[in-house]
């Protein structure tokens, strides 16, 4: 009974936000402080979602755009995770690559949108790519800063104890950054969602960025809308099985620091 109450709780605590939400943009609809023509209802929204589930393809577009978002997130993770731990082991490298990776992170993907055109077409891979680069700088970043705030009295003690380097990598350095790698698998998805619309600005014809520029041609704000709660939702609800996933991968940790 105790554990299902504290269910209800935190189903409650989490969907309050999202209904004084709605109050108020039901609010400022009705003050006319905002012209309704410019401002859709919820409501029409909702109509809105359902002509594009019956006879449009809003499945589709959401299916395209969740599939660039994981393919970029995908890749930018797998090269992320050993550059940050290059970075955060090797004092050196860290002071070499450092200024580089900064100087890239600094650079918006949309200011990358010509260049990936000339350089990989307008296909699939030109938007995966950009969606890659964004993930990757952001993952990279909190990889290596994850890994050089772990405190070098671990490394003393297996040294100490007669580990070797991939000894100490695999037992002490390993573990020790699962949640950081968490943290950045958290961070490069947000950034990726992010970046959808921009990477979508590459001759996309499906996709939640594509439907919401298609919309601005014809000044369709309720379709603009709908594309932009589902980016949010859809981020959402991704964030939300990162977060259950961590809980569950570093439990250990919390007991450790109890």
């Amino acid at each position: 009974m105790k554990k299902s109450s504290n269910a209800l709780v935190n189903i409650g605590w989490a969907v309050l936000p999202f209904l004084f939400l709605l109050v108020f943009w039901t609010a400022l609809r009705m003050t006319g402080l905002i012209n309704p023509t410019l401002l859709p209802s919820p409501a029409e929204v909702a109509q809105t979602l359902w002509v594009h589930l019956t006879e449009g393809n809003f499945i589709v577009n959401v299916y395209m755009s969740a599939q660039r978002v994981v393919l970029g997130l995908l890749l930018g993770m797998l090269l992320a995770v050993p550059v940050g731990f290059l970075i955060g082991w090797y004092r050196p490298v860290r002071r070499f690559v450092d200024p580089l990776i900064n100087f890239f992170r600094a650079l918006p993907p949309i200011a990358l949108i010509p260049l990936a055109i000339v350089y990989l077409g307008i296909g699939e891979v030109a938007k995966v790519a950009i969606l890659f680069y964004a993930s990757f700088f952001a993952a990279v970043i909190v990889m290596y800063e994850g890994m050089i705030q772990i405190s070098p009295v671990y490394i003393r003690v297996a040294r100490t104890l007669g580990a070797t380097d991939f000894e100490i990598f695999r037992k002490v350095m390993l573990p020790m950054t699962v949640p950081h790698m968490l943290t950045a698998l958290r961070v490069a998805l947000g950034v990726a969602w992010a970046t959808l619309v921009a990477s979508e600005l590459v001759a996309a014809q499906e996709g939640l960025g594509a439907m919401i520029q298609n919309a601005s041609a014809f000044f369709d704000l309720r379709t603009i809308y709908l594309g932009i709660i589902s980016i949010g939702v859809l981020a959402l609800l991704m964030d939300i099985g990162l977060r259950r996933l961590s809980n569950r991968l570093v439990s250990w940790q919390d007991k450790t620091e109890n």
